[in-house]
């Protein structure tokens, strides 16, 4: 695998540019990053194969400051036809080597123009959740310690599937911490 892809905050994409950048030149992997401003994500190009299970496995995600989530790119798709997602991402992982996942996660970047999109992860989750098990790709249950499985969509029909390594990525849905507020009735028993 050749490319890293670093999800994070609208605007703030050269700064995790320059980030990877940094952190992947200590570790002497060469490579460049590719940005578009307001996408919410950084694809950073490794000139030499297997680098980006590399960097995923020795950048230590908790020192990164502008990333919400990484993760290796095993593929690339784009084109995906409406009527059967799910066979094409398969077709793109055949003749990759991907360790069997314990979880998996379908989002996109946090933009307002994928909030219509994100309606989509969510219902799509489930279906590709059972053609992974069935695959062999992913566990049959939950499991925390094995690499989780990533499928994200930056437009509709275009999505980037790799794997993060557990323990050293977000355990957060879209890298984004959520509160969850108390009710007010609990609030006033405190």
């Amino acid at each position: 695998m050749k490319q890293v892809i670093l999800y994070c905050r609208a605007g703030f994409e050269k700064d995790c540019a320059a980030e990877i950048q940094e952190k992947a030149t200590r570790l002497e992997v060469f490579g460049y990053p590719k940005t578009k401003s307001n996408s919410g994500y950084v694809l950073f190009e490794c000139y030499t194969e297997g680098d980006a299970e590399r960097l995923v496995k020795e950048i230590d995600f908790q020192t990164l400051i502008f990333a919400r989530q990484m993760f290796a790119v095993a593929a690339e798709l784009q084109d995906l036809p409406s009527e059967d997602r799910i066979s094409p991402m398969f077709d793109a992982l055949s003749d990759i080597e991907m360790p069997v996942c314990g979880d998996i996660r379908v989002e996109t970047p946090d933009t307002n123009e994928a909030k219509e999109l994100l309606k989509f992860c969510r219902k799509f989750t489930v279906p590709l959740r059972q053609a992974m098990r069935g695959k062999g790709l992913l566990l049959k249950k939950e499991h925390s310690k094995k690499p989780v499985l990533h499928v994200c969509f930056v437009a509709p029909g275009h999505c980037f599937i790799g794997y993060s390594i557990p323990g050293n990525n977000s355990q957060f849905f879209m890298g984004i911490p959520r509160l969850k507020f108390l009710q007010m009735r609990q609030v006033v028993q405190l």
